[in-house]
């Protein structure tokens, strides 16, 4: 058997014994694409094959494209790391803490004391929180009205704070606020500056906000896992005109072309000719951001939409400028000082550095954390590590 027919043959199995519907994944070095497979169909209830060039919603793999934009304006000086947001974001001139609820399910409030900057929302630490993962953002919400953070209103960013800036890693709708700071800094919508300043750069010309007919027609269908453990197609729908462009997760794209952007971080920011970002920027983008803090398992309150995800149990993991890090080796993976993060539809990758190594797998599926998603993933990664060897 082959290198490349071994990864095959891991990501086929899984096809055939139903742990997903298809699949695409995709690996490179330094040197090029070295993996490239698709198994399965996009959707269960139709025909249609899984192919390379399938269009996936990477949700919350838009994070590093957001990020990205966002230190290309650092480079430029339009924004600064460690400066106040809220006179240039008024939403953020004033954050309010939720401090808990009255008797009668009244929220309680109070003023931050310290400001949010940049650096706070790239590392997931301005106190921000998802309501899939913070029962008490989800209270708020039903006390409220406040719009969930995928309805593209931008009544869903007038979320309290949760912890006080800096206090603590919290995943959360951070990157929404970042995608907001570009469009303020650049006077540009954060659909068309990603557009010129990454995706066309890049050739990533299946990937954006707004899908169009050719990409439309190569969806892939979500689906749900239940509690039986088998898999059902399920309507999902982005909204048609959001009100604003969601920097933490509205980008759809394939893989062939989220690996070029994977490439161009591995490149030190720069791919066949193209310059992004400069090496020390994505050098420092890598770097650890949140000091003594540590990356917080995701512990789920919605369990139809995510499972619990700690992705190394017992290795611990900081945050960088948009990036999950990994503070230890994994065996017969990617090694320590290794980036990645994922997309609510089990849309994964990693970025090796020290290797030289970078990946991705793609499918549809809910909730996310999905264990035979991360287990595919897993042996995935493991098979092209062999091939690398």
């Amino acid at each position: 058997m082959t290198a490349t027919a071994a990864i095959d043959q891991v990501l086929r199995e899984a096809v055939e014994r139903g742990a997903v519907p298809g699949v695409v994944a995709l690996a490179a070095d330094r040197d090029g694409p070295i993996y490239e497979g698709a198994f399965g169909r996009r959707s269960l209830d139709a025909a249609a094959p899984m192919t390379p060039d399938t269009v996936f919603w990477i949700a919350s793999m838009t994070k590093a494209v957001t990020s990205v934009a966002a230190m290309q304006l650092v480079e430029e000086g339009r924004l600064a790391l460690d400066a106040p947001l809220g006179p240039l974001l008024p939403g953020l001139a004033a954050p309010q803490v939720l401090e808990g609820f009255a008797a009668d399910g009244t929220p309680r409030l109070r003023p931050a004391q310290r400001p949010i900057t940049l650096r706070h929302l790239l590392t997931h630490t301005a106190g921000f929180a998802y309501n899939t993962w913070n029962a008490d953002i989800g209270r708020y919400m039903q006390a409220t009205g406040l719009p969930a953070p995928r309805s593209g209103k931008l009544a869903s960013l007038a979320a309290p704070l949760v912890r006080e800036p800096g206090e603590r890693w919290e995943y959360s709708i951070a990157t929404d606020w970042v995608g907001r700071a570009v469009e303020a800094a650049s006077g540009e919508r954060l659909e068309r500056y990603v557009f010129a300043r990454i995706l066309e750069p890049l050739g990533m010309a299946d990937s954006g906000f707004v899908p169009g007919p050719a990409q439309r027609a190569r969806r892939a269908g979500m689906h749900q896992r239940g509690a039986d453990g088998r898999l059902a197609p399920i309507d999902f729908a982005l909204p048609e005109a959001p009100e604003f462009f969601g920097g933490g997760g509205g980008l759809l794209s394939t893989g062939p072309d989220y690996l070029r952007f994977l490439r161009m971080l591995l490149g030190g920011g720069r791919l066949d000719g193209a310059r992004v970002l400069r090496p020390e920027t994505v050098a420092e983008m890598g770097r650890n951001q949140i000091g003594g803090l540590a990356f917080q398992p995701l512990r789920s309150v919605l369990p139809a939409i995510s499972g619990d995800c700690d992705p190394f149990p017992g290795t611990p993991c900081r945050w960088g400028l948009g990036f999950l890090i990994n503070e230890a080796d994994i065996p017969g993976r990617r090694t320590a000082g290794s980036l990645a993060w994922a997309g609510l539809g089990n849309t994964w990758f990693w970025i090796d550095p020290r290797r030289g190594i970078a990946g991705l797998l793609l499918t549809q599926i809910l909730p996310f954390a999905d264990p035979a998603v991360l287990d595919l993933f897993a042996g995935f990664e493991t098979a092209v590590y062999q091939v690398a060897a």
